[in-house]
């Protein structure tokens, strides 16, 4: 079966997009996590939205992306500025590494 008959081919679509996107715009905030991890996160990510689409349906897989992102707007708008961070552009960096962990 290729790639494109399979029913979770939107869901990876939509996951692989939204994640092209954010590193574009948002990449700056993983500055100090290890590639790799980058890496294995968007496939666990796209593993978690075809599972959550086969057992539940393609409107759960939505419900979670709505949940994901409401999440990631509460953390960059509310949470980072409220600890003295942008949340669009994580400065002051020293603050925002200091926050993460980093050096």
């Amino acid at each position: 079966m290729s790639a494109l008959n399979s029913p979770y081919w939107f869901e990876v679509a939509v996951i692989f997009g939204i994640t092209a996107v954010g590193n574009i715009v948002m990449g700056h905030f993983e500055a100090g996590v290890p590639k790799w991890r980058r890496v294995l996160k968007i496939f666990l990510i796209a593993a978690m939205g075809v599972v959550i689409s086969a057992t539940a349906g393609r409107g759960w897989f939505f419900v979670l992306l709505g949940a994901v992102s409401t999440a990631v707007g509460v953390i960059h708008f509310w949470w980072l500025p409220k600890h003295g961070i942008n949340g669009w552009t994580g400065e002051p960096r020293d603050r925002y590494y200091a926050l993460r962990g980093w050096k």
